[in-house]
């Protein structure tokens, strides 16, 4: 949209106030709200806020940043404020004082990894499979971890009691443009998934943002608390985020080769062996909790060793049966909890960094992972992802293409945070340890 055809829309559609949204390093959604009368100071970009007070952004002596809005993601929700008025979002950017890319901001980070591949000629699609758990609140309105069900995958009414919550939030996705592909009940009580179409990875990243948001939204009008935590209940299935991925050049799926065993062609390949070679690293960015690695665990259907298939589902990297333009792989390892812009980027690092550099990935495995031991394991190049959010940050550590991806800043605070978090968990005492020794010992 043009800036004219936004501040006409506002006024047609009696908009009173604008949520100025953006991201911080760990993927919370943040946003300054405007009434409208500043909008044209807004899109002109001159809207300032102070970034000392946002996770790993900046220190006090440098606070001064400044919003630049995306014009493509301005948004009317279908709500109203108490007034009658509608509400707006336009996502943005963040700006330094001196008018430069702030290189702390998400978006950023992905819009340079985008750009590198551009000047390759590719785009990265990207199509998230994000789940969730819908759960009671207590009378003061807190959230439990009781399911407002007992169904299973695809089950309906009255089963699935989430169903109308669920419809709602598909329904609301699609009068924001969302293409919706697909919504179900999940394997696990109280859990579902909303499928929606695949677009280039920066705007991917916005509407998994959005998702999220409209999500909690409509559970909470329904009384419910929706979660995106990737394990909240020990015994049953995480919440993933599967990632399909395809890269096109001159509106072709590079990813496609008829002429190729599997038809896939040596830039998908490549794409797959840079990913086996920096998946540990990807791992703290796409993984980034502590209760990340409960989910990454055998018998739950996530995956936990690193191969590929073009089959079997109990691989890391899975490549669906469609061809064509529909040729894709998908990645199962990240979950819901993560930064999708920090994710995509580090995945399309990974990816580029396989495609310049020729790294062909071991030989697709037929084989159930799990029934297989170490050693059979080791003899096809199949190793483990990280077990713990430890390992993963050191695999980060000693990533330079993932840390590249990144930039010094975002690394840095990225690794500051998750350090701190990690040491936070491990001088717990948790419920577990207090059941296993208290009375033995």
């Amino acid at each position: 949209m043009t800036r004219d055809e936004i501040l006409q829309a506002v006024k047609t559609e009696d908009v009173e106030i604008i949520r100025l949204q953006f991201v911080d390093i760990l993927g919370i959604m943040k946003n300054v709200a405007i009434p409208v009368n500043q909008l044209p100071k807004a899109l002109d970009g001159k809207i300032m806020f102070d970034g000392s007070s946002i996770e790993g952004f900046t220190r006090i002596e440098e606070s001064d940043m400044y919003l630049k809005p995306d014009f493509d993601t301005f948004t009317i929700y279908p709500w109203k404020t108490n007034g009658g008025g509608k509400i707006a979002r336009i996502i943005c950017n963040v700006y330094t004082a001196d008018n430069k890319p702030f290189i702390g901001c998400p978006r950023n980070v992905l819009q340079r990894q985008m750009e590198r591949a551009r000047e390759l000629g590719y785009t990265m699609m990207a199509g998230p499979e994000a789940e969730f758990f819908l759960f009671k609140k207590t009378a003061d309105g807190e959230p439990t971890t009781i399911t407002n069900d007992e169904g299973s995958y695809f089950d309906l009414s009255p089963i699935d009691k989430g169903e109308e919550a669920r419809r709602e939030i598909t329904l609301l996705l699609e009068k924001l443009n969302f293409d919706v592909e697909a919504s179900h009940h999940e394997v696990a009580p109280g859990q579902h998934e909303i499928d929606f179409k695949y677009a280039d990875a920066l705007t991917t990243a916005d509407r998994v943002q959005t998702f999220k948001f409209i999500t909690r939204a409509v559970a909470l009008k329904h009384n419910l608390h929706a979660t995106f935590m990737p394990k909240p209940i020990y015994g049953i299935n995480g919440s993933g985020m599967h990632v399909n991925l395809s890269l096109f050049k001159d509106g072709e799926n590079a990813f496609y080769n008829p002429n190729k065993e599997l038809q896939l062609s040596n830039v998908a390949l490549y794409f797959i062996g840079g990913l086996l070679k920096h998946i540990g690293a990807i791992t703290a960015i796409a993984n980034p909790l502590v209760n990340s690695y409960k989910r990454l665990v055998p018998g739950y259907e996530a995956p936990v060793y690193t191969a590929w298939s073009a089959a079997n589902r109990t691989a890391l990297i899975r490549v669906p049966t469609a061809r064509g333009l529909s040729t894709r792989i998908e990645l199962r390892s990240p979950d819901p909890a993560c930064n999708p812009y920090l994710a995509f980027a580090v995945i399309l690092a990974a990816g580029l960094d396989g495609i310049i550099n020729k790294i062909s990935p071991p030989p697709s495995t037929t084989k159930n992972i799990y029934t297989m031991t170490p050693e059979e394991r080791a003899a096809e190049g199949i190793g483990n992802l990280p077990a713990n959010l430890m390992e993963a940050l050191e695999h980060l550590a000693e990533d330079e293409v993932v840390k590249d991806a990144l930039g010094p800043h975002v690394y840095h605070k990225f690794m500051e945070a998750k350090w701190l978090e990690w040491e936070a968990y491990s001088c717990q005492v948790h419920p577990w340890e207090i059941e296993q020794y208290l009375a033995r010992f």
